[in-house]
């Protein structure tokens, strides 16, 4: 009888894991992708640091400590056992309180803690650690973000042998975020300073954590077809353009789209919601539009749709074009309901819109997920004029709400949103495009039937994690393969 083929094995590890810690994006990627993973067969157990906020009691606290080598000794962690929710796949979290009992993920909005550095180095170095700890000796370590970045590294030149034949893979969320720091972080990582060369770690004088994972990682990827174009382009490349083209030469770099939670994102069965409804019976979402307004103090006015914003606040997510434009979306006429935190200019500019526009502009500077779940459900239009969107999910979660986008032709919002069918699109980066494409949203609007077929496509828009489960698996398995025939070569055998 043949043997049967034991599963895939991945270890996951970022920075922060939706529901237990949250930013961002790239939280709602690492807490959904290794599920759908799991789904297919892989053996996947993810990596995160345990915070102040989360409830740790709930968490199974494991016997004994981790040694986790640093520049200053051996730092003694505990690890606590969760399960990503509605899943069997483990969470391992990393306590060690010097570093991440704390009010802030990376530091108070707008700065950044002074010891970053040693903060992910550490999570890092305990994810490979913890990984032996277990037994599990993965096939692939999966690294997000410029915070695990120096995972790829460790692997090749942290003198372990363990991990000479695992692959290692990439994620770049965002590249605009890059962890940029002294040469002191080699001595941090316990890394030979030889490799302060522009060839390996050295960048503009500096080390560079997200390069340092591109350099060493054996496949780099980001988060959409499109943005990963883009950044091969000196205008979105974020002075790393030239090393990404050089990757997709060697055909080390690619995009595979983000997807979300279709259980967790579910209009159906949403328990943040006034009334359930789906694509089939949608006149619930009437019900939450009621609510939402209720609930934020405004009056519907006849005729406007309500659309609503639920983002970082940022140039990026292009506030700035929203702002400008604000007159004239309030001439259309249109209400508007924008929710979130971010630069604090920003956050002024829209309280003082609300003081201008009381009937028409509502704010809630604050992060708060049911009421961003509220918002999905209860707006008619969702807006994101970003002027670059690695991905995207606000797009996706509004149109599983049968919300209808209006976003700029960018990244992954390119790759989701086609105008005149699930959404609107406008190209340039000025409130004048944006406008414009606000005026054919509004048009469609107040015409039924057209509305209606926009609407019922954009609830039936499937961006769920089906399809890009299976590309990250069919990549692993070759990133796996292409590890396995490299060390082949090293030790002097023909592949």
């Amino acid at each position: 009888m043949a043997e049967e083929r034991r599963p895939l094995r991945v270890l996951v590890v970022a920075s922060e894991v939706a529901p237990f810690a949250k930013t961002g994006g790239l939280a709602d990627v690492v807490g959904s992708l290794p599920k759908a993973l799991r789904r297919l067969g892989l053996d996947v157990r993810v990596v995160t640091p345990l915070y102040a906020g989360m409830d740790w009691h709930a968490l199974e606290r494991l016997d004994g400590s981790l040694e986790v080598p640093m520049w200053w000794g051996p730092a003694r962690a505990a690890v606590r056992l969760g399960r990503l929710p509605a899943s069997d796949v483990p969470i391992y979290f990393l306590e060690y309180h010097r570093y991440f009992d704390r009010p802030y993920l990376y530091g108070p909005h707008g700065g950044e803690y002074e010891d970053n550095l040693e903060r992910f180095t550490f999570l890092s170095r305990g994810a490979l650690e913890l990984a032996k700890a277990l037994n599990f000796l993965p096939d692939v370590v999966h690294a997000n973000d410029w915070q695990t970045a120096l995972i790829p590294v460790l692997m090749r030149e942290g003198q372990d042998a363990t991990w000479d034949e695992v692959a290692s893979i990439f994620t770049i969320h965002n590249l605009a975020y890059q962890g940029v720091f002294g040469s002191d972080v080699l001595d941090y990582a316990g890394l030979s300073q030889s490799l302060f060369i522009p060839q390996r770690l050295e960048t503009f004088g500096k080390f560079n954590f997200l390069k340092a994972g591109c350099v060493y990682a054996d496949k780099v990827n980001t988060v959409s077809p499109t943005y990963a174009e883009e950044i091969l382009t000196e205008e979105y490349g974020c002075t790393l353009w030239g090393l990404l083209r050089y990757l997709k030469k060697l055909d080390r770099f690619t995009g595979i789209l983000n997807g979300i939670d279709l259980l967790e994102f579910n209009p159906a069965t949403d328990a943040a919601i006034a009334h359930n409804y789906d694509a089939d019976h949608p006149d619930g979402k009437a019900v939450c539009r009621a609510e939402l307004l209720r609930e934020i103090g405004m009056d519907p006015i006849p005729g406007a749709p309500l659309a609503g914003v639920v983002s970082r606040l940022s140039e990026q997510k292009g506030m700035d074009l929203m702002l400008a434009a604000l007159d004239r979306i309030i001439d259309l006429p249109m209400q508007l309901f924008v929710q979130g935190v971010g630069d604090p200019w920003l956050a002024d500019q829209f309280d003082a819109a609300v003081k201008k526009h009381p009937h028409h502009v509502r704010f809630a500077q604050r992060f708060d997920i049911v009421l961003g779940q509220k918002a999905y459900a209860g707006c008619d239009l969702f807006l994101m004029p970003s002027a670059f969107e690695p991905c995207g999910l606000g797009q996706m979660i509004a149109m599983r709400y049968g919300t209808v986008p209006v976003v700029r032709r960018t990244g992954g919002l390119a790759d989701t949103v086609f105008d005149g069918q699930n959404g609107f699109v406008h190209e340039a980066k000025t409130a004048d495009a944006f406008v414009e494409a606000l005026v054919r949203a509004k048009a469609a609007y107040d015409d039924y039937g057209v509305w209606h077929e926009i609407r019922n496509r954009a609830f039936r828009s499937d961006y769920g994690w089906r399809k890009s489960a299976r590309v990250y698996e069919s990549m692993f398995a070759e990133v796996l393969t292409a590890r396995a025939a490299s060390v082949a070569r090293a030790a002097g055998y023909r592949v």
